[in-house]
């Protein structure tokens, strides 16, 4: 039983190999989209912190990028190294794999896991399963490889179990004042979140025709009395996909652009002016300089 006088806040850690659904899972935890969604692996390149608060505890979650086995540009290793301090910043760390599926690349990701840390298998995606029966011996089979701290399995899309998962993770956050306040959702700025729609809706849109290394840069954000103005570039590496990004007639751009201008108006609360435009960059995925510019290390 919680005393009364208990209040519980942590930081809470979602990792995963890509496409496990880490997204779609902090999305609806929050009731409120900060973290960007998308079919394409490694769309998350940063720690976002996502705020759910509750009259007795305050659970901040950090989503961190899928961590990267196959990749090995500077990018990836700077992605890496953000993986790895923000499982130590963390008091609980959620490990997600999908129902039935556990190889290699979860094992991989599994290993940099600090042993002392409580770690909580979430099986995801359980409404996909054809036999219940199944979850079972798969269960036993993953906890061989790490003695997780407890096992909550959930279906993100469907919103099944998301309260039990809530419940377990509070029993693991220290008695602590809350560490933001409560109508905040996000401790990164709204031009961040602004840069994050638009690639959002560049990968949604256009898929793998793009590499994921593709940025987008917000060069103003002026807030004024009754509207948002946002001016973004999005940096491709190359003339063909500059080509692809806008479009025919510029249709494809058009259609980022708006969609991104939307969930904008939802977030910013504000009605927004949104202008994006397309240039070529070559090679900034291994240039030092715009990896620090994105705030990377």
């Amino acid at each position: 039983m919680h005393h009364v006088n208990d209040f519980r806040a942590g930081y809470v850690a979602i990792i995963g190999r890509p496409n496990v659904g880490k997204s779609t899972l902090l999305n609806q935890l929050l009731q409120q989209k900060i973290s960007i969604t998308s079919r394409k692996a490694q769309t998350t390149r940063y720690r976002i912190h996502g705020i759910v608060s509750e009259p007795q505890v305050q659970f901040v979650f950090v989503d961190t990028p899928g961590f990267q086995t196959q990749y090995t540009s500077r990018l990836n290793m700077a992605m890496n190294r953000v993986v790895t301090q923000s499982v130590h910043d963390v008091h609980v760390i959620l490990f997600v794999i999908e129902a039935m599926r556990f190889d290699q690349r979860d094992l991989s990701v599994l290993k940099i896991l600090p042993p002392d840390m409580p770690v909580i298998l979430v099986i995801n995606k359980v409404d996909k399963l054809a036999d219940k029966n199944q979850l079972l011996p798969f269960t036993n089979e993953v906890v061989k490889n790490f003695p997780f701290a407890a096992i909550v399995p959930v279906s993100a899309t469907r919103k099944i179990q998301l309260i039990e998962l809530l419940n377990t993770v509070r029993d693991f956050l220290p008695v602590n004042a809350p560490l933001y306040h409560e109508d905040q959702i996000t401790d990164r700025s709204e031009r961040f979140m602004a840069a994050e729609f638009i690639r959002e809706k560049l990968f949604r849109l256009i898929g793998d025709e793009i590499p994921y290394s593709t940025s987008v840069v917000i060069d103003q954000f002026q807030q004024e009395a009754h509207v948002c103005k946002i001016y973004a570039t999005i940096l491709v590496e190359k003339a063909n996909q500059k080509a692809i990004v806008i479009g025919n007639k510029g249709e494809r751009l058009k259609q980022i652009a708006s969609e991104a201008r939307l969930d904008m108006e939802k977030l910013f609360d504000t009605k927004v002016y949104l202008e994006v435009w397309v240039k070529v960059k070559s090679g900034w995925a291994d240039n030092e300089q715009v990896l620090k510019n994105l705030g990377f290390e």
